[in-house]
């Protein structure tokens, strides 16, 4: 896709680590103009600096209505446009049991997880995409699939972020393209409490036997920003190595079933 991007401009929340860094590299690589957030001015301005030309970095809280809109406004008098929009950033600041928690960390999570979103997305749209069309990219998660111990607000505000790409590719469409990706565990300092003692434990129950890297992410959220999937909306695309599925170890050699006749050629 090297060029796709070329004369568009794509903001990435969260973007000067982890995934959000490697979705706003792998933006600008195909010639997007990048404007990256981070909740540090000099963390931001540090990772626009890495990309080098035609890409800036804002300091900003990602739930930060006034700090929101400086970034949108201050993309479109740089640039001209905004395109390209990846809602990236997340935090998981309600550990434990959902009923254990108290309201500040439940709603500091809701905030960056839902909130923001649903702020950047207004703002965007608002001052460009409406008129133009461009393309919405949530960072949800296969928490928002599924069930665990520890960080069900987290997957609760994952779930509903699944759900409100659906409602936003109705409400935006057809100039507006939303859609998602749910990563699995991916070697990011967020998931890090996930994989950093597990790692083994994780890649064999998962079938391709190993977490994901944030250039794995990356590359699904270039093909849903870009024109590629340019028939694709409310949809959200998992990419997790198939850890959702939970496959367990491989079977022995020997025990793996064969298909016979009309079967083994279908």
């Amino acid at each position: 896709m090297t060029e796709a991007m070329k004369g568009k401009t794509a903001i990435v929340t969260g973007g000067s680590r982890g995934i959000g860094f490697a979705a706003a590299t792998a933006l600008h690589a195909a010639g997007a103009n990048v404007v990256l957030t981070s909740r540090s001015q000099d963390d931001a301005v540090h990772a626009a600096s890495a990309l080098g030309e035609r890409a800036l970095g804002m300091g900003a809280h990602v739930a930060d209505q006034a700090a929101a809109r400086a970034c949108v406004d201050e993309a479109m008098r740089t640039y001209g446009s905004v395109d390209v929009l990846v809602n990236n950033a997340g935090t998981n600041a309600a550990h434990g049991p959902v009923l254990q928690q108290d309201y500040a960390r439940f709603a500091k999570t809701m905030d960056v997880n839902l909130w923001a979103p649903i702020l950047w997305s207004s703002l965007v749209v608002d001052a460009w995409m409406g008129q133009h069309g461009g393309s919405i990219v949530n960072t949800a998660s296969i928490g928002g699939y599924s069930v665990s111990h520890g960080i069900g607000v987290y997957n609760v505000s994952k779930a509903a972020l699944i759900h409100l790409t659906k409602q936003l590719a109705i409400e935006l469409g057809p100039a507006v393209r939303v859609n998602a990706v749910a990563p699995g565990v991916v070697r990011t300092k967020l998931a890090e409490a996930l994989w950093s003692e597990h790692e083994e434990a994780l890649n064999s129950k998962t079938p391709l036997r190993r977490i994901g890297e944030p250039q794995d992410v990356s590359s699904a959220i270039m093909f849903l920003a870009s024109n590629e999937s340019s028939w694709i909306t409310g949809e959200t695309l998992v990419v997790d190595g198939g850890q959702v599925i939970d496959a367990g170890p491989p079977p022995e050699r020997g025990l793996v079933p064969r298909a016979s006749g009309a079967a083994a050629n279908g």
